[in-house]
């Protein structure tokens, strides 16, 4: 843990290309989606539970805080586990929730909190506050919520009575799939059965609702998809669980481009198969690299978009990159993110068409020394993303590296301890 000692706290480190595949164990942390459902879950939950395998990084962070200020014990036995403790209550915070960037905590909570009784508010960081929830707003409002973002985006502030006005909500879920999970988690809070249906047939990342229905049936949860595009949910609330939580599959992406990228071989400690979030659905097209498609739909795995087009700058032929157009809402802009890194390790190597992104492929790049200072925009998947060119162009100046605590703290640490070294490190 030296090493990321010595990067912690630094503006920026240059990645230097290790010159040899990289071999040896790196187990990513525990999924970032699924802990912070759990920990929500565990909060609305009367009793104690255990969670196991969690991940500790910025987010979770900020969900545990923000119930430990609604009155929730949550202890942290160890550097994976969370204790919860809770009367099923949420009681109205002294102060507004403050959640950083975390888009999870904030979605979910804003839902949960509608069906508590007293006034709360949900806030975020100057990311967070440009982050869209108004379509979980006007859904929540539909029920009868007094609930309030004029901007569109947080910070929300909600007045809540204890109950919906309501037992079914239409909900715009084409910007992300986060406003429908966070329906479903406090619908099993309500007082009746309650339908969840979808303005439209669009939804952003439709396997993390499969995430959602799977860790609130480990609480207690009864709930069941009707239609393509519909969800009944039954009031009985949650019950105290252990719960282990998987590795995170976003973070694995990094592991598994690193790998093709060098001839590696990096043993996760898990295989493909076992992973349950729609991110590894890039398993499939990271190991047709350097043959990688010349179109890749990325609206169901959007968070492995950013290695995905890092890895294309290598492929053998061009790579359009489509359905991609929430990404632009993501914790910053990551198109215009991808686009402007591409092109300041070379002039022409992406470009944006709309909310398509067109990586023009080049091999060649790979054993030359071009000096680029990739801003990160303060988000994590930028700067992991970028570090893989790194690893195969001398020059890869990544800025703001301490970003990647939101989700992957110890990245630095573990791409050290596979051969990867840093200079530059200010």
């Amino acid at each position: 843990m030296a090493e990321e000692a010595s990067i912690m706290g630094r503006a920026k480190l240059t990645v230097v290309p290790p010159g040899k595949p990289l071999i040896g164990r790196a187990i990513p942390p525990g999924s970032k989606s699924i802990t912070n459902r759990a920990l929500l879950l565990a909060g609305l939950a009367k009793g104690t539970s255990r969670l196991t395998g969690a991940l500790k990084s910025d987010d979770t962070r900020y969900m545990a805080d923000a119930l430990r200020a609604m009155g929730v014990v949550v202890d942290e036995p160890d550097a994976t586990s969370f204790v919860v403790t809770s009367t099923g209550k949420l009681e109205p915070p002294a102060a507004p929730l403050f959640l950083g960037n975390a888009g999870t905590a904030t979605r979910f909570l804003t839902a949960a909190l509608a069906l508590g009784n007293g006034r709360y508010v949900v806030d975020g960081d100057e990311h967070m506050r440009k982050r869209p929830i108004k379509p979980l707003v006007d859904a929540l409002q539909s029920l009868g919520v007094k609930a309030e973002a004029p901007t569109g985006c947080p910070p929300v502030t909600i007045d809540a009575t204890g109950a919906f006005g309501g037992d079914k909500v239409v909900i715009d879920g084409g910007l992300s799939s986060q406003y429908v999970s966070a329906l479903q988690m406090a619908a099993a809070c309500s007082s009746a059965p309650f339908t969840i249906e979808l303005a439209g047939a669009d939804i952003g990342a439709r396997g993390y609702i499969d995430l959602t229905l799977a860790a609130m049936r480990a609480f207690g949860a009864e709930a069941e998809q009707t239609s393509p595009s519909s969800w009944r949910i039954q009031p009985t609330g949650y019950r105290a669980a252990d719960f282990i939580v998987e590795p995170d599959a976003s973070a694995a992406t990094y592991l598994w481009a690193a790998e093709v990228l060098t001839g590696g071989k990096i043993d996760l400690g898990v295989a493909n198969e076992e992973f349950t979030q729609p991110d590894a659905k890039a398993y499939d097209i990271i190991r047709q690299f350097p043959h990688m498609p010349a179109e890749i739909d990325g609206s169901q795995m959007q968070d492995a978009v950013p290695t995905l087009a890092v890895l294309a700058a290598f492929n053998e032929q061009p790579v359009r990159f489509v359905g991609i157009a929430n990404l632009r809402v993501k914790e910053c802009d990551r198109i215009r993110a991808l686009s402007l890194g591409l092109n300041a390790i070379r002039d022409g190597l992406a470009r944006e068409e709309g909310d398509d992104l067109l990586v023009f492929s080049d091999p060649a790049l790979a054993g030359q020394v071009l000096p680029a200072a990739i801003d990160t925009f303060a988000d994590h998947r930028i700067a992991m993303s970028f570090a893989l060119a790194g690893l195969k162009i001398g020059g890869i100046t990544i800025l703001d590296p301490d970003c990647v605590a939101k989700t992957f703290p110890s990245y630095w640490d573990v791409l050290s301890s596979l051969g990867v070294s840093y200079t530059d490190i200010q």
